[in-house]
């Protein structure tokens, strides 16, 4: 993985010979390389990056943002920065979707919509969110994640490791607070690109009814694909998911 010319983005997959360019927006707690795996898998002549976001890795020592329409305007700003004049499409994963989807609006009132809007693991912004989890303890923090992990033990060390835990817990519950905090703004036009979810079976977070009410976000085509596990499905089967995601950019 490379540091590209932008603060905000890291190349999984740079291609000098690409025709679309994919950027992928990481779920809470995440940072870009949760998507090196899927970006292995595209399809070829897509360049696939992912964002960073600030207080993780390399960018460690920068503020958290706990608003996510702050987010997106940062995010939607680097990539209209970026000197590029190849089509962007977006794709995120639970707290990633939403982020994404507001970043997709930032870039279609700037007059660069994506070409599609792919959306993973999280329900339609019109559905408002409940959860505090933001406000809860650590230990409660450190039960969500293995809740949603695919190995719970991996994320069990957190309570023996304090340092540890003080890298990863800050990050995480700020990505909750802004997500938990979010509500999408009043009048908010629907978008016109393609919007496709993706959705695991046995997703605690996510319904399949849930998360086919992102069809109510555009004016466009839209689509729903489901896949076997739970909210990182894609870790286990990045292969499938890939290809999905590569069929709607072709």
């Amino acid at each position: 993985m490379t540091t590209s010319t932008s603060n905000w983005l890291r190349d999984l997959r740079p291609d000098s010979a690409a025709r679309l360019r994919l950027v992928c927006l990481p779920p809470g707690g995440g940072s870009a390389p949760v998507y090196r795996a899927i970006a292995k898998h595209i399809g070829a002549a897509v360049a696939v990056s992912a964002v960073q976001y600030p207080g993780r890795q390399d960018r460690l020592g920068e503020p958290l943002i706990t608003d996510l329409h702050e987010l997106a305007d940062r995010i939607a700003d680097d990539l209209l920065a970026r000197p590029t004049t190849l089509p962007t499409a977006l794709f995120g994963h639970s707290m990633g979707a939403t982020v994404a989807y507001e970043t997709a609006l930032r870039l279609t009132a700037a007059g660069h919509p994506p070409t599609t809007l792919m959306v993973s693991g999280r329900p339609a912004p019109t559905i408002p969110e409940t959860s505090r989890l933001h406000l809860d303890t650590d230990a409660a923090l450190i039960e969500s994640l293995e809740r949603f992990a695919a190995d719970p033990s991996s994320v069990a060390i957190l309570r023996t490791e304090p340092g540890l835990a003080d890298l990863v817990l800050p990050p995480l519950r700020a990505d909750y607070q802004a997500v938990e905090t979010y509500v999408r703004q009043a009048n908010t036009p629907k978008l016109a690109c393609p919007v496709v979810t993706l959705v695991s079976t046995d997703d605690p977070t996510t319904t399949i009814e849930q998360a086919e009410q992102w069809h109510t976000v555009t004016t466009g085509a839209f689509s729903l694909a489901t896949f076997p596990g739970g909210h990182f499905y894609f870790d286990t089967d990045p292969t499938s998911v890939a290809a999905e995601i590569t069929r709607h950019l072709s």
